[in-house]
């Protein structure tokens, strides 16, 4: 995609939605991390329905220390892979506390460090609770950037530096919170919804998806005169 073109697609992206924000539930850096590391392989709803009960207790390493794995475990069984997680966010804690104090690290390198931490999670974090300009590609934005030629590329690292080269400074912090949801209501896999995308006729995928029909729904009341004539 061109430069312009792709100013164009972010500032419409903008307009659209000025102030972003993740679909998780967080109250500060530490939450939004655990919440982020519980998210893998699990949907944000259902992340969202646990955390709220924990995150109305825990929202410090310490106190996720003093929690314990085995009640962490319990406050988290409805999310996928909960006892591998569960172990994970435990761990990650005693990190911060020993090696971080008990904060949540600004750089990636430690970040990464964390167990259950890959460089996606890291970059949420640094982005949404630190505001450094990194983008985290998921399944969604991976698919966006391709579909729509912004930034092409067969790994999930070659379209996040794509990304982060191809994207204008002013949106480079929103730039992750627009994609996502791009790729989740608009852009999806099976069927791109392409009769409302705000970025349409910069998109050269094709062929592009036509509205739903709707079956025209004739009142009783004209079927009963229509007949009588």
């Amino acid at each position: 995609m061109k430069r312009a073109d792709a100013f164009e697609f972010y500032r419409r992206l903008a307009e659209a939605n000025p102030a972003p924000r993740p679909e998780l539930e967080y109250s500060n850096p530490y939450t939004l991390l655990v919440a982020v590391a519980l998210s893998a392989q699990s949907t944000d709803v259902g992340v969202n329905k646990a955390t709220r009960t924990l995150f109305a207790e825990v929202w410090t390493p310490q106190q996720m220390l003093d929690l314990g794995e085995d009640a962490l475990r319990e406050r988290i069984k409805t999310i996928g892979l909960f006892n591998t997680k569960a172990k994970n966010v435990i761990a990650a804690a005693r990190i911060m506390v020993d090696r971080h104090g008990g904060e949540v690290p600004q750089d990636r390198a430690s970040l990464e460090a964390l167990p259950g931490v890959g460089r996606k999670t890291a970059n949420v974090v640094l982005n949404a609770a630190f505001g450094h300009p990194v983008i985290a590609v998921d399944t969604h934005i991976f698919r966006v950037a391709n579909r729509t030629r912004l930034a092409r590329g067969k790994t999930v690292l070659e379209v996040e530096l794509k990304l982060e080269k191809v994207t204008p400074e002013p949106f480079l912090v929103n730039a992750h919170q627009w994609l996502i949801l791009q790729g989740r209501y608009i852009c999806k896999a099976r069927t791109p919804e392409c009769w409302h995308c705000p970025v349409i006729d910069l998109c050269p995928y094709q062929p592009k998806t036509p509205p739903p029909t709707t079956r025209r729904v004739i009142p009783s009341a004209a079927r009963t005169a229509g007949s009588a004539r």
